[in-house]
């Protein structure tokens, strides 16, 4: 049996989408979709999917971050497979089932599915989140074919239930169960084709905010010694020969340029609310109202 897990906060608008995504896939295994979030207006509109598909169920948790809601799930879910996704994100048709065939492996424990950015590269945002996410496909598919650990992409994962029962709470939750798997002798995998879309940020403070509490998260990892696929250094070298293969004209290498920049001023930030300020994840995971 499969357990396919949404986790949502407050995503009345899009939690129908990624539901309906998730019942065009073509499942062949029996499973249960598990949808979990803390206000009421995001369970009522999921509501409405449970009175007609009797595999839905809804779990209201206590709003205490994602890491919270999914021990509440891994309690309740009832898969040997557990396929985790968000309620702001859709995955494509094929999936799930590109997921599910990686697992025929005894020895792989998870497997990571690949975003695609929504936003249009011609826009200076969505140009920066082409960017980062084929860097990061890049880097992903690198590691799975050399065997090598890699993170999964909490957007859109699979593992195997059992290998991860319990998750830290001021923690990335994507990147802990990563290193659990990894370090009880599991395989993780990456499924390019399993692709999961996905809205990135449309203004600039809201850019800020996401990649500011993204590279905290990168400090809290080293607490756990769970390695990272980024650092401040790979920041520097690979973002250095990565995005610089990216541009094709003037506008492009100085949008380039300044997403360079920028990231490295953000990596400043996190270091400076880590390293002095020492606040918990979850209060500096601000919500990014622009992606949704």
């Amino acid at each position: 049996m499969i357990s396919i897990i949404i986790t949502s906060y407050k995503e009345p608008k899009t939690i129908g989408r990624a539901i309906e995504h998730i019942l065009a896939n073509k499942i062949k295994e029996k499973y249960e979709i598990l949808i979990t979030a803390p206000d009421e207006e995001t369970l009522k509109a999921a509501g409405i999917y449970a009175k007609k598909n009797k595999n839905l169920k809804i779990i209201k948790d206590k709003g205490l971050g994602k890491p919270a809601a999914l021990n509440l799930i891994f309690s309740k879910a009832k898969g040997g497979i557990l396929v985790l996704t968000d309620g702001d994100v859709y995955i494509d048709k094929n999936a799930i089932s590109n997921l599910l065939i990686l697992f025929k492996d005894k020895t792989i424990g998870a497997v990571s599915g690949r975003p695609i950015s929504l936003n249009s590269p011609k826009e200076l945002m969505g140009y920066w989140s082409q960017i980062l996410f084929d860097m990061a496909n890049s880097l992903r598919k690198k590691r799975s074919n050399q065997n090598r650990f890699l993170l999964c992409s909490g957007y859109l994962f699979a593992l195997r239930k059992g290998i991860v029962k319990q998750i830290p709470p001021n923690i990335l939750d994507d990147a802990y169960i990563s290193q659990e798997v990894w370090m009880k002798g599991h395989q993780i995998k990456y499924s390019e084709k399993a692709m999961v879309y996905v809205k990135n940020p449309t203004t600039f403070k809201d850019w800020i905010k996401q990649k500011k509490r993204n590279m905290y998260g990168e400090f809290e990892l080293k607490k756990y010694k769970i390695p990272s696929m980024r650092s401040f250094k790979d920041e520097i070298i690979y973002g250095l020969f990565g995005m610089f293969r990216y541009p094709t004209n003037i506008k492009e290498l100085f949008w380039t340029i300044t997403l360079f920049s920028v990231r490295l001023y953000v990596w400043m930030l996190a270091f400076v609310l880590a390293k002095f300020k020492k606040k918990e994840l979850r209060k500096v995971w601000q919500r990014v109202e622009s992606t949704k």
